[in-house]
């Protein structure tokens, strides 16, 4: 079982923070704590993310996990380790920075697009599809059907109420960005998985 699968299949959605400050980085992953999200993402193009990322920490609830996405290569990817990063998730294939986390001991969620990418990346575990907006549900539906089992989280360009249509195409998980910080984005969440429920088990 990959580390993606283990905590992230239950929840289902993971967050993917890019914000224009290190303080609003910080009280929007205090906000999907709050929501009852465990495993948060912010990004390495959030500026003095470091700081976000320590901040945010300390104010995370027990058992919570907090990563650092957008790490490119291994200085970023060090750094995050310093500042406390519990997982690395990187755009695509990136050697240097699964080196890093191998050597820290942290899950790594490492992106890929082309077929080839992905079961490289799936051969050691869990994968970021990503852009997975450019094909969409359907493309991931044919990803699974030559690597099935594979745990793959698709992120950029989904809307929240994409999110059981990725479901119910295989995703482990859905990586999902600011439409979860809008008014509303918690009880539309709990409203669309229990709906991609009811789906599965009429099915």
């Amino acid at each position: 079982m990959t580390w993606a699968r283990a905590t992230l299949h239950g929840q289902r959605v993971l967050p993917v923070l890019r914000l224009p400050s290190a303080k609003e980085a910080t009280a929007a992953a205090a906000a999907m704590f709050a929501q009852g999200l465990r495993v948060v993402e912010l990004t390495a193009t959030t500026p003095d993310w470091a700081l976000a990322l320590r901040d945010a920490r300390r104010e995370a609830p027990e058992g919570a996990l907090l990563g650092l996405g957008t790490v490119t290569n291994d200085t970023i990817a060090r750094q995050a380790v310093q500042a406390g990063a519990q997982f690395l998730v990187s755009p695509w294939p990136a050697p240097d920075v699964r080196q890093v986390a191998q050597s820290s001991g942290l899950p790594f969620l490492e992106g890929a697009f082309t077929p080839g990418e992905v079961a490289a990346a799936a051969g050691r575990g869990a994968v970021k599809v990503f852009p997975a907006h450019v094909g969409g549900p359907a493309y991931l539906t044919s990803l699974l059907q030559l690597m099935p089992g594979a745990d793959l989280v698709p992120t950029g360009g989904i809307a929240l109420d994409a999110v059981p249509d990725w479901l119910r195409a295989g995703a482990c998980a859905v990586g999902v960005g600011s439409d979860l910080l809008r008014p509303g984005a918690a009880d539309r969440l709990a409203e669309l998985l229990a709906a991609a429920d009811d789906r599965k088990e009429e099915a």
